[in-house]
């Protein structure tokens, strides 16, 4: 298994990775298989979507942030019961077949560490496994 290490600045944010995974990918030199990809941390998240235009990322934070504010009502006692809560909407982790030594990702598709709680240090396991 490989990781990822990740530094995010802001307390909500997405970091796109594809570029990382790519080149985990490249080290295995793995033609037929899938690629899987999880995040370890409650309060962080994995996600597949537009990496053409970065106001996509935009509005998926600005709207998480709307349905489900940091100052809610939530009885978390450390504080960042928000965070867990967008984790869990989003998910911990996605799969990516590979096909001819590719991530078989769609045109304007991008992999997007989703960071809920930041700024912090984190990492991304990626698991590679090749069809028989």
């Amino acid at each position: 298994m490989d990781k990822i290490q990740v530094t995010t600045r802001s307390h909500t944010e997405f970091i796109d990775i594809t570029r990382k995974v790519d080149e985990i990918l490249e080290k295995h030199s793995m033609k037929e298989g899938i690629c899987y990809i999880y995040v370890p941390h409650t309060t962080a998240a994995i996600t597949i979507n537009e990496n053409a235009d970065p106001s996509v990322q935009e509005d998926i934070l600005h709207d998480l942030n709307r349905m489900v504010p940091w100052n809610g009502h939530y009885t978390h006692s450390e504080g960042n019961a928000a965070a867990h809560i967008k984790s869990t909407l989003v998910g911990s982790s996605v799969s990516v077949p590979v096909s001819s030594g590719k991530l078989a990702l769609g045109t304007w598709q991008g992999i997007y560490f989703c960071e809920f709680d930041g700024p912090r240090r984190r990492e991304v396991f990626v698991q590679i496994l090749k069809s028989e």
